[in-house]
């Protein structure tokens, strides 16, 4: 069946004509004449058999549909427009669209990756934030680093490394100690993630204490967050030590209590789907960050 998709001419003509609210300004941005525009428009409008424009003797004015449907027609040209731009970078290059959890993109991945483009000048690696699991069919990815327990319907997982968060702080919060008691913990704000509602509790059970408290505090959905909140002094964070490695050097943040949350079988994996394992490129990035995540590790 075919599609019922206008011209892309008349989507472009339109979108123009609706961003300066003007058919004047949209046949000078395009290079066409004023009639040009018109009939692009009018086509359109008999194609879809909806008013676009009001026109009056001082212009034009988008109808309320016009608007729905520039809107929508602006986001998808936007779109198309960024994936031409993308293919014609490439230049015969090998790519990886790698999905990433926010901070571990970051902090830790992209900081050396630039050894991984010493190593594999032709291959280029992009980085896009994701924080949920997703369906790789629907999407264009071609890996993930993701946290949680490895199980992926129709993907290989490659173990990088385990969470294992640790109370955090500004050092202002320590009042001149080396460290903070438990008990001293509950008595401070306690950063809550969002994506972890139950860290808290989990990492108190393990102390052998509960607080009524455990589940209470302000709540931010990356761990990047949490470490801003937490050296503005905001209260204390269970943050993977890994993450914050330059915030913990520089002082900025501290380790408030040497006890990490008790293995939960949160780990961060590589996740590439079995239909992508033979890729050459995917398998040299692949081989690279699990040798990476291992030096990591064994420091």
């Amino acid at each position: 069946m075919r599609r019922k998709i206008p011209s892309t001419a008349a989507l472009i003509a339109f979108e123009s004509a609706a961003r300066h609210q003007s058919f004047t300004k949209a046949a000078q941005e395009l290079s066409l004449t004023q009639g040009a525009i018109c009939r692009q428009i009018a086509g359109l409008e008999a194609f879809l058999n909806i008013e676009l424009f009001r026109r009056s003797r001082r212009g034009v004015l988008l109808t309320e549909a016009g608007q729905s449907y520039a809107r929508r027609v602006a986001g998808q040209l936007d779109a198309v427009e960024r994936d031409t731009l993308a293919v014609m970078g490439q230049q015969g290059a090998m790519s990886i669209e790698l999905a990433v959890v926010p901070t571990f993109g970051t902090q830790w991945l992209l900081p050396r990756l630039k050894d991984f483009q010493r190593l594999h000048p032709q291959i280029t690696v992009n980085l896009t934030n994701r924080t949920r699991p997703f369906l790789f069919a629907d999407t264009e990815f071609d890996a993930a680093v993701h946290v949680g327990d490895g199980e992926w319907s129709g993907t290989q997982a490659h173990l990088l490394m385990g969470e294992n968060p640790m109370p955090v702080c500004s050092p202002a919060l320590l009042g001149g100690q080396t460290a903070l008691s438990v008990e001293q913990i509950t008595d401070l704000p306690l950063l809550q993630q969002t994506t972890r509602p139950y860290a808290w509790r989990q990492w108190f059970n393990g102390q052998g204490l509960s607080t009524a408290r455990d589940m209470a505090g302000p709540r931010y959905e990356l761990f990047s967050m949490l470490a801003q909140a937490a050296m503005h002094e905001m209260g204390v964070a269970l943050i993977p030590p890994f993450l914050i490695r330059r915030e913990l050097d520089e002082g900025r943040l501290v380790i408030a209590f040497d006890k990490p949350l008790p293995d939960n079988g949160r780990a961060y994996y590589l996740i590439v789907p079995e239909r992508k394992v033979e890729s050459a490129a995917l398998a040299a990035f692949r081989d690279w960050l699990v040798s990476e995540a291992a030096q990591y590790r064994d420091q």
